[in-house]
Protein backbone atom coordinates (compact mmCIF):
# COMPACT_ATOMS: atom_id res chain seq x y z
CA UNK A 1 0.00 0.00 0.00
CA UNK A 2 2.72 2.26 0.36
CA UNK A 3 4.19 1.55 -2.72
CA UNK A 4 1.20 2.54 -4.05
CA UNK A 5 1.17 5.86 -2.66
CA UNK A 6 4.32 6.61 -2.96
CA UNK A 7 3.56 5.74 -6.86
CA UNK A 8 0.64 8.24 -6.58
CA UNK A 9 2.18 10.90 -5.25
CA UNK A 10 5.54 11.12 -7.30
CA UNK A 11 4.22 8.57 -10.30
CA UNK A 12 6.62 7.42 -13.02
CA UNK A 13 5.96 10.02 -15.28
CA UNK A 14 2.45 9.53 -16.15
CA UNK A 15 0.61 10.26 -12.78
CA UNK A 16 2.55 13.60 -12.67
CA UNK A 17 1.48 14.70 -15.80
CA UNK A 18 -2.55 14.64 -14.52
CA UNK A 19 -4.29 17.65 -13.42
CA UNK A 20 -3.44 18.80 -9.69
CA UNK A 21 -7.52 18.12 -8.90
CA UNK A 22 -7.32 14.51 -10.74
CA UNK A 23 -4.08 13.39 -8.38
CA UNK A 24 -5.85 14.68 -5.24
CA UNK A 25 -8.91 12.45 -6.57
CA UNK A 26 -6.98 9.51 -6.67
CA UNK A 27 -4.35 9.90 -3.60
CA UNK A 28 -7.98 10.36 -1.13
CA UNK A 29 -9.26 7.28 -3.16
CA UNK A 30 -6.26 4.96 -2.67
CA UNK A 31 -6.23 6.38 1.25
CA UNK A 32 -10.41 5.39 1.52
CA UNK A 33 -9.29 1.31 0.06
CA UNK A 34 -6.43 1.93 2.52
CA UNK A 35 -8.66 2.54 5.60
CA UNK A 36 -11.32 -0.14 4.76
CA UNK A 37 -8.44 -3.01 4.35
CA UNK A 38 -7.17 -1.97 7.69
CA UNK A 39 -11.01 -2.32 9.02
CA UNK A 40 -10.45 -6.04 7.31
CA UNK A 41 -7.56 -7.06 8.71
CA UNK A 42 -9.13 -6.11 12.29
CA UNK A 43 -12.51 -8.06 11.69
CA UNK A 44 -10.33 -10.93 10.48
CA UNK A 45 -7.85 -10.99 13.67
CA UNK A 46 -10.63 -10.85 15.88
CA UNK A 47 -12.90 -13.58 14.51
CA UNK A 48 -9.37 -15.55 14.70
CA UNK A 49 -9.84 -14.99 18.56
CA UNK A 50 -13.38 -16.05 18.81
CA UNK A 51 -12.76 -18.77 16.71
CA UNK A 52 -9.67 -20.12 18.92
CA UNK A 53 -11.50 -19.35 22.39
CA UNK A 54 -14.67 -21.56 21.04
CA UNK A 55 -12.79 -24.27 20.27
CA UNK A 56 -11.07 -23.77 23.73
CA UNK A 57 -14.53 -23.79 25.18
CA UNK A 58 -15.56 -26.98 23.07
CA UNK A 59 -12.33 -28.67 24.04
CA UNK A 60 -12.89 -28.21 27.80
CA UNK A 61 -16.69 -29.24 27.48
CA UNK A 62 -15.74 -32.65 25.89
CA UNK A 63 -13.90 -33.39 28.59
CA UNK A 64 -16.91 -32.81 31.03
CA UNK A 65 -18.72 -36.46 32.19
CA UNK A 66 -21.85 -37.40 30.38
CA UNK A 67 -24.73 -38.70 30.87
CA UNK A 68 -25.21 -40.20 34.28
CA UNK A 69 -21.96 -39.69 35.58
CA UNK A 70 -21.44 -36.62 37.06
CA UNK A 71 -18.07 -35.30 38.92
CA UNK A 72 -17.09 -37.47 41.80
CA UNK A 73 -15.08 -35.22 44.82
CA UNK A 74 -15.00 -38.16 47.07
CA UNK A 75 -11.23 -39.59 48.14
CA UNK A 76 -9.56 -40.77 45.63
CA UNK A 77 -9.62 -44.06 46.13
CA UNK A 78 -12.73 -46.74 47.54
CA UNK A 79 -12.51 -50.44 48.16
CA UNK A 80 -15.60 -52.44 47.42
CA UNK A 81 -16.62 -56.17 48.10
CA UNK A 82 -18.73 -57.63 45.31
CA UNK A 83 -21.25 -60.56 46.12
CA UNK A 84 -23.18 -62.29 42.59
CA UNK A 85 -25.81 -64.40 43.80
CA UNK A 86 -27.16 -66.96 40.86
CA UNK A 87 -30.90 -67.04 41.39
CA UNK A 88 -31.50 -69.07 38.25
CA UNK A 89 -33.76 -71.83 39.81
CA UNK A 90 -36.01 -74.07 38.54
CA UNK A 91 -39.05 -72.86 40.50
CA UNK A 92 -38.12 -69.69 38.94
CA UNK A 93 -37.30 -70.64 35.47
CA UNK A 94 -39.05 -74.18 35.03
CA UNK A 95 -39.38 -74.06 30.90
CA UNK A 96 -36.21 -76.15 29.68
CA UNK A 97 -34.16 -76.27 32.90
CA UNK A 98 -30.95 -77.57 31.88
CA UNK A 99 -30.67 -80.36 34.67
CA UNK A 100 -27.14 -82.15 32.88
CA UNK A 101 -24.71 -81.82 30.07
CA UNK A 102 -23.91 -79.31 31.26
CA UNK A 103 -26.41 -78.25 34.14
CA UNK A 104 -27.55 -74.52 35.29
CA UNK A 105 -24.57 -72.97 36.01
CA UNK A 106 -22.66 -68.99 35.42
CA UNK A 107 -19.31 -68.98 33.99
CA UNK A 108 -16.58 -66.63 36.29
CA UNK A 109 -16.86 -62.87 36.72
CA UNK A 110 -15.28 -60.37 34.74
CA UNK A 111 -15.78 -56.57 35.29
CA UNK A 112 -13.71 -53.44 34.89
CA UNK A 113 -13.43 -50.42 36.73
CA UNK A 114 -13.68 -47.06 34.25
CA UNK A 115 -14.69 -43.73 33.17
CA UNK A 116 -16.97 -42.71 30.74
CA UNK A 117 -14.74 -42.67 27.59
CA UNK A 118 -15.05 -46.43 27.71
CA UNK A 119 -17.60 -48.99 28.00
CA UNK A 120 -17.25 -52.75 28.38
CA UNK A 121 -20.87 -53.32 26.76
CA UNK A 122 -24.15 -51.72 26.19
CA UNK A 123 -27.62 -52.14 25.65
CA UNK A 124 -28.57 -51.54 21.85
CA UNK A 125 -25.33 -51.52 20.74
CA UNK A 126 -23.04 -53.85 19.19
CA UNK A 127 -21.18 -56.18 20.93
CA UNK A 128 -17.62 -56.21 20.75
CA UNK A 129 -15.40 -59.62 19.72
CA UNK A 130 -14.52 -59.54 23.03
CA UNK A 131 -17.69 -59.50 24.68
CA UNK A 132 -18.78 -62.00 21.77
CA UNK A 133 -16.07 -64.62 22.62
CA UNK A 134 -17.05 -64.59 26.45
CA UNK A 135 -21.01 -64.33 25.95
CA UNK A 136 -20.53 -67.73 23.65
CA UNK A 137 -17.85 -69.52 24.37
CA UNK A 138 -16.53 -67.95 28.34
CA UNK A 139 -13.34 -67.24 26.74
CA UNK A 140 -11.99 -64.13 28.06
CA UNK A 141 -8.47 -63.44 26.31
CA UNK A 142 -9.56 -61.19 23.28
CA UNK A 143 -12.37 -59.23 26.15
CA UNK A 144 -9.06 -58.78 28.32
CA UNK A 145 -6.92 -57.30 25.50
CA UNK A 146 -9.76 -54.66 24.36
CA UNK A 147 -10.06 -53.56 27.92
CA UNK A 148 -5.86 -53.33 28.38
CA UNK A 149 -5.96 -51.48 24.93
CA UNK A 150 -8.48 -49.28 26.35
CA UNK A 151 -6.59 -48.30 29.22
CA UNK A 152 -3.45 -47.79 27.48
CA UNK A 153 -4.58 -45.87 25.06
CA UNK A 154 -7.35 -43.34 26.81
CA UNK A 155 -6.68 -44.20 30.20
CA UNK A 156 -10.07 -44.94 31.07
CA UNK A 157 -9.83 -48.37 32.84
CA UNK A 158 -8.54 -48.15 36.51
CA UNK A 159 -8.30 -51.91 37.17
CA UNK A 160 -9.81 -54.94 35.93
CA UNK A 161 -11.55 -57.80 38.81
CA UNK A 162 -12.43 -61.35 38.48
CA UNK A 163 -14.51 -64.09 41.00
CA UNK A 164 -14.62 -68.09 40.19
CA UNK A 165 -17.03 -69.50 38.47
CA UNK A 166 -20.36 -71.02 40.14
CA UNK A 167 -21.15 -74.63 39.27
CA UNK A 168 -25.05 -74.25 40.05
CA UNK A 169 -27.83 -71.89 39.02
CA UNK A 170 -27.96 -70.74 42.16
CA UNK A 171 -24.62 -70.64 44.02
CA UNK A 172 -22.46 -67.31 44.69
CA UNK A 173 -19.06 -66.24 43.93
CA UNK A 174 -17.32 -63.13 45.71
CA UNK A 175 -14.40 -61.11 44.96
CA UNK A 176 -13.40 -57.11 45.51
CA UNK A 177 -12.26 -54.20 43.39
CA UNK A 178 -10.99 -50.78 43.74
CA UNK A 179 -12.71 -47.54 42.53
CA UNK A 180 -10.67 -44.37 41.49
CA UNK A 181 -12.64 -40.28 41.80
CA UNK A 182 -11.84 -40.51 37.77
CA UNK A 183 -12.78 -44.15 37.12
CA UNK A 184 -15.81 -44.40 39.72
CA UNK A 185 -17.65 -46.83 36.98
CA UNK A 186 -18.22 -50.39 37.45
CA UNK A 187 -19.31 -52.76 34.37
CA UNK A 188 -18.98 -56.49 34.13
CA UNK A 189 -20.33 -59.69 32.43
CA UNK A 190 -21.04 -62.90 33.95
CA UNK A 191 -21.89 -65.97 30.80
CA UNK A 192 -24.95 -67.95 30.94
CA UNK A 193 -24.32 -71.78 31.22
CA UNK A 194 -25.19 -73.08 28.98
CA UNK A 195 -27.23 -70.57 26.45
CA UNK A 196 -26.13 -69.80 22.52
CA UNK A 197 -24.48 -66.44 23.45
CA UNK A 198 -26.31 -64.69 27.03
CA UNK A 199 -25.07 -63.42 29.73
CA UNK A 200 -25.94 -61.28 32.56
CA UNK A 201 -24.24 -57.69 33.63
CA UNK A 202 -24.10 -54.11 34.83
CA UNK A 203 -22.84 -51.25 32.46
CA UNK A 204 -21.19 -48.39 33.69
CA UNK A 205 -22.97 -48.34 37.08
CA UNK A 206 -21.87 -45.56 38.95
CA UNK A 207 -20.82 -45.85 42.90
CA UNK A 208 -20.06 -42.23 43.34
CA UNK A 209 -22.18 -39.42 44.89
CA UNK A 210 -21.07 -35.98 44.80
CA UNK A 211 -18.21 -35.71 47.28
CA UNK A 212 -19.14 -39.67 48.38
CA UNK A 213 -18.60 -43.39 47.82
CA UNK A 214 -22.40 -45.32 48.13
CA UNK A 215 -21.95 -47.23 51.01
CA UNK A 216 -24.12 -50.21 49.60
CA UNK A 217 -25.60 -51.06 46.44
CA UNK A 218 -27.59 -53.77 45.42
CA UNK A 219 -29.10 -54.86 41.50
CA UNK A 220 -31.46 -57.41 39.96
CA UNK A 221 -29.93 -58.70 36.78
CA UNK A 222 -31.70 -60.22 33.92
CA UNK A 223 -30.36 -61.95 30.80
CA UNK A 224 -29.38 -60.06 27.70
CA UNK A 225 -28.40 -61.59 24.35
CA UNK A 226 -25.10 -60.56 22.67
CA UNK A 227 -26.34 -60.44 19.31
CA UNK A 228 -24.04 -63.05 17.94
CA UNK A 229 -25.79 -66.21 17.60
CA UNK A 230 -29.47 -67.22 16.81
CA UNK A 231 -30.31 -69.77 19.46
CA UNK A 232 -33.63 -69.79 21.12
CA UNK A 233 -32.70 -72.63 23.75
CA UNK A 234 -30.08 -72.75 26.43
CA UNK A 235 -29.01 -75.97 24.48
CA UNK A 236 -29.02 -74.78 21.01
CA UNK A 237 -25.92 -75.26 18.25
CA UNK A 238 -23.90 -72.37 17.33
CA UNK A 239 -25.67 -70.43 14.51
CA UNK A 240 -24.11 -67.68 14.60
CA UNK A 241 -25.99 -64.56 13.92
CA UNK A 242 -25.45 -62.79 10.39
CA UNK A 243 -25.56 -59.78 9.93
CA UNK A 244 -24.52 -58.79 14.06
CA UNK A 245 -27.61 -57.97 16.07
CA UNK A 246 -26.96 -55.34 18.94
CA UNK A 247 -27.18 -56.66 22.49
CA UNK A 248 -30.51 -56.78 23.43
CA UNK A 249 -32.44 -57.92 26.90
CA UNK A 250 -34.91 -60.73 26.79
CA UNK A 251 -37.76 -60.82 28.16
CA UNK A 252 -41.06 -62.87 29.15
CA UNK A 253 -41.96 -62.08 25.68
CA UNK A 254 -39.22 -60.94 23.76
CA UNK A 255 -38.07 -62.87 21.53
CA UNK A 256 -41.78 -63.63 20.72
CA UNK A 257 -41.64 -67.30 19.80
CA UNK A 258 -43.09 -70.06 22.18
CA UNK A 259 -39.35 -72.17 21.44
CA UNK A 260 -37.67 -69.67 23.55
CA UNK A 261 -36.43 -70.50 26.76
CA UNK A 262 -37.31 -67.57 28.54
CA UNK A 263 -40.41 -67.46 26.73
CA UNK A 264 -43.28 -67.01 29.33
CA UNK A 265 -46.46 -65.11 28.09
CA UNK A 266 -48.57 -65.17 30.92
CA UNK A 267 -45.94 -62.99 32.88
CA UNK A 268 -45.40 -59.16 32.71
CA UNK A 269 -41.85 -59.47 33.80
CA UNK A 270 -38.84 -62.00 34.15
CA UNK A 271 -38.04 -62.89 37.84
CA UNK A 272 -34.25 -61.95 37.91
CA UNK A 273 -32.35 -64.39 37.32
CA UNK A 274 -29.13 -63.31 39.67
CA UNK A 275 -28.12 -59.77 41.91
CA UNK A 276 -25.15 -58.24 42.42
CA UNK A 277 -24.18 -56.52 45.57
CA UNK A 278 -21.16 -53.90 46.23
CA UNK A 279 -20.40 -53.14 49.92
CA UNK A 280 -18.16 -50.13 50.32
CA UNK A 281 -15.00 -51.79 52.53
CA UNK A 282 -14.53 -49.57 55.61
CA UNK A 283 -10.89 -49.48 57.01
CA UNK A 284 -9.48 -50.61 60.34
CA UNK A 285 -7.44 -48.65 62.99
CA UNK A 286 -4.56 -49.93 60.42
CA UNK A 287 -6.07 -48.29 57.58
CA UNK A 288 -6.95 -52.25 55.95
CA UNK A 289 -9.97 -52.65 54.49
CA UNK A 290 -12.93 -54.58 56.74
CA UNK A 291 -16.22 -55.97 54.63
CA UNK A 292 -19.35 -54.55 56.50
CA UNK A 293 -21.82 -57.12 54.26
CA UNK A 294 -24.40 -57.87 56.50
CA UNK A 295 -24.68 -61.51 56.08
CA UNK A 296 -25.19 -64.22 58.54
CA UNK A 297 -22.56 -67.31 57.85
CA UNK A 298 -22.77 -68.07 54.29
CA UNK A 299 -26.40 -67.94 53.84
CA UNK A 300 -27.92 -67.48 50.20
CA UNK A 301 -31.06 -64.94 50.20
CA UNK A 302 -33.22 -68.28 48.11
CA UNK A 303 -36.14 -66.92 48.07
CA UNK A 304 -37.54 -66.88 44.37
CA UNK A 305 -40.98 -66.40 42.96
CA UNK A 306 -42.84 -69.34 41.59
CA UNK A 307 -42.83 -69.30 37.70
CA UNK A 308 -46.06 -70.90 36.23
CA UNK A 309 -45.40 -73.43 33.12
CA UNK A 310 -48.53 -74.28 31.12
CA UNK A 311 -48.46 -77.73 29.94
CA UNK A 312 -48.08 -77.70 26.09
CA UNK A 313 -48.96 -80.30 23.30
CA UNK A 314 -48.59 -80.87 19.74
CA UNK A 315 -50.84 -80.51 17.17
CA UNK A 316 -53.75 -83.04 16.53
CA UNK A 317 -52.38 -86.00 14.45
CA UNK A 318 -54.76 -86.92 11.13
CA UNK A 319 -57.43 -89.07 11.73
CA UNK A 320 -57.44 -92.95 12.16
CA UNK A 321 -58.96 -95.24 9.74
CA UNK A 322 -62.82 -95.29 10.77
CA UNK A 323 -63.53 -98.86 12.11
CA UNK A 324 -67.29 -100.34 12.68
CA UNK A 325 -69.48 -102.99 11.80
CA UNK A 326 -71.86 -102.67 8.65
CA UNK A 327 -74.57 -100.29 8.67
CA UNK A 328 -73.82 -98.86 12.07
CA UNK A 329 -71.90 -96.21 12.88
CA UNK A 330 -67.95 -96.29 13.10
CA UNK A 331 -65.34 -94.85 15.63
CA UNK A 332 -62.12 -93.06 14.13
CA UNK A 333 -59.17 -91.47 16.21
CA UNK A 334 -56.99 -88.80 16.21
CA UNK A 335 -53.81 -88.31 18.89
CA UNK A 336 -51.20 -85.63 20.67
CA UNK A 337 -48.22 -85.62 22.60
CA UNK A 338 -47.25 -83.35 25.52
CA UNK A 339 -43.98 -81.21 24.41
CA UNK A 340 -43.75 -79.78 27.56
CA UNK A 341 -44.88 -80.67 31.50
CA UNK A 342 -46.64 -78.18 33.62
CA UNK A 343 -44.92 -76.57 36.62
CA UNK A 344 -45.75 -74.64 39.64
CA UNK A 345 -49.23 -74.93 39.49
CA UNK A 346 -49.31 -74.18 35.42
CA UNK A 347 -52.30 -75.36 33.37
CA UNK A 348 -52.69 -78.81 33.22
CA UNK A 349 -52.70 -81.01 30.02
CA UNK A 350 -55.67 -81.58 28.30
CA UNK A 351 -56.58 -84.64 26.85
CA UNK A 352 -54.01 -86.53 24.46
CA UNK A 353 -56.96 -88.23 22.03
CA UNK A 354 -60.13 -87.58 20.87
CA UNK A 355 -62.63 -89.69 19.12
CA UNK A 356 -65.63 -88.96 16.84
CA UNK A 357 -68.20 -91.15 14.46
CA UNK A 358 -67.57 -91.84 10.84
CA UNK A 359 -68.97 -94.58 8.47
CA UNK A 360 -67.02 -97.24 7.84
CA UNK A 361 -65.52 -98.28 4.54
CA UNK A 362 -64.38 -101.45 4.55
CA UNK A 363 -66.88 -103.04 7.07
CA UNK A 364 -67.13 -106.01 8.52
Amino acid sequence: MGILLERALHGDGRTAQLPAKAGALILSVLQRKYLEMEKLMLVYSSCKVIWTLLLTILGCASCLPVGDESICTAEELAKYSVVFTGKWSQTAFPKQYPLYRPPAQWSSVLGVTHSSDYNMWKKNEYASNGIRDFAEKGEAWVLMKEIEEAGERIQSVHGIFSAPAVSTGTGETSTELEVHSRHQLVSFVVRIVPSPDWFVGIDSLNLCEGNRWKEEVSVDLFPYDAGTDSGFTFSSPNFATIPQDTVTEITCSSPSHPANSFYYPKLKNLPPIARVTLVKLKKNQRGVPVSKLNRKGNEIDDSVSETPLDCEVSLWSSWGLCRGRCGKPGTKIRTRFILLQPANNGSPCPNLDEAAECEPENCV
